[in-house]
């Protein structure tokens, strides 16, 4: 049944700034209200205060007293990769839904102790992927759901930036030093790195495209620059029965995405039995090779739909119609996701096929 009231959002743990993002749409939200936010470091906060008016009562330094006074019904986090587990099982027992931002979490078991943690308090967990609200990875799920290229065979995936600190997003800054990037937690060990910031995208988005598929085996190398602790690029072969699958990541990008599309181009392409689809990211238009057309035609996006607009919006309405969280966002295919990163993070490591982690 629809709620009563608008839904009491609280905004925890500033460190990473989807953060911004996320509290924009829930303050644009018609059912939804902004009542607190808390982070260490009150400077993080200053953009999100300016920018939606909050008032001094509803800005915390301490998420507890923030949660305490505040009463939330949902709590967006957004904490560094590493400490997900950690928050989540903090902020649960207030008997809160959780929005954390992606990845799921650093490794297959935080991310079970995390829906341990949300199952013990009976609220819900979403786990949000921006990619999944780009028009021409929706349209082109769409098209799949409706057979244009028949069953899916394969699914390509390359995406990456500049650099998690690269100064200007462009071209022509200096490479940040090696001492700057062991002093940023992107690059911390416990969850940093190209794989871990990029493969769950093409994993979770992966998923999502095959319907819950899991693949059969993975490989994965890695690279980096030398002193680098973490890798900054990555090359994942996943086999799903006959077919494989590749997914790139890459921090080092020629150009940043959002300004100039590098190449390869970031998004996907994908091969069913009858066709091809090409959906890259923020492009109007996507490309579809049928039987009908070799050639391959162009089609426009779908527009935004008002049910599925954003993840604040679509998981409130989910909420609301007390109804499952289901694509990228739910725990069933994020957990997939998740256990492809982990494979792959651990056949790096040894350097050869491993069969999925369970």
């Amino acid at each position: 049944m629809p709620s009563r009231k608008k839904f009491r959002i609280a905004g925890i743990n500033f460190d990473f700034r989807h953060m911004d993002h996320l509290l924009a749409h829930a303050a644009h939200a018609p059912n939804a209200e902004i009542v607190g936010i808390a982070h260490h470091d009150p400077r993080e906060m200053q953009d999100v205060i300016r920018t939606h008016a909050i008032p001094p009562e509803r800005v915390f330094t301490d998420w507890r007293a923030c949660l305490e006074q505040t009463k939330p019904d949902v709590v967006i986090l957004c904490p560094a990769t590493g400490a997900h587990a950690e928050w989540v099982e903090l902020v649960a027992p207030y008997r809160v839904h959780v929005l954390i931002e992606k990845p799921f979490a650093a490794d297959l078991p935080q991310a079970d102790r995390m829906i341990a943690a949300m199952k013990k308090a009976r609220r819900e967990l979403a786990i949000n992927w921006p990619l999944a609200w780009y028009p021409p990875h929706i349209t082109a799920h769409r098209l799949l759901r409706e057979g244009m290229i028949g069953d899916l065979q394969e699914v390509h995936f390359y995406d990456g930036n500049r650099g998690p600190i690269q100064s200007d997003p462009v071209l022509g800054a200096p490479e940040p030093s090696l001492a700057k990037k062991k002093a940023n937690w992107f690059y911390f060990k416990n969850g940093g790195g190209s794989l871990i910031d990029y493969l769950g995208y093409g994993a979770t988005l992966g998923t999502w495209y095959f319907d819950g598929r899991k693949p059969d085996e993975i490989t994965t190398v890695t690279a980096a620059a030398p002193g680098v602790p973490v890798d900054e690029q990555s090359v994942t072969i996943a086999r799903y029965g006959d077919w494989l699958s590749t997914f790139h990541t890459r921090w080092g990008t020629f150009t940043c995405p959002w300004i100039n599309q590098p190449q390869p181009k970031c998004g996907f392409v994908l091969k069913g039995s009858k066709g091809t689809i090409a959906n890259y990211d923020y492009e109007p238009t996507i490309r579809v090779q049928t039987p009908r057309c070799p050639e391959g035609r162009v089609i426009p996006v779908d527009k935004p739909s008002k049910t599925y607009a954003n993840p604040v919006q679509y998981f409130l309405r989910c909420l609301e119609l007390g109804v499952p969280v289901e694509g990228p966002l739910s725990v069933a295919t994020a957990r997939i996701g998740q256990q492809i990163v982990d494979t792959a993070t651990l056949s790096a490591k040894k350097r050869k096929p491993l069969k999925l982690l369970k």
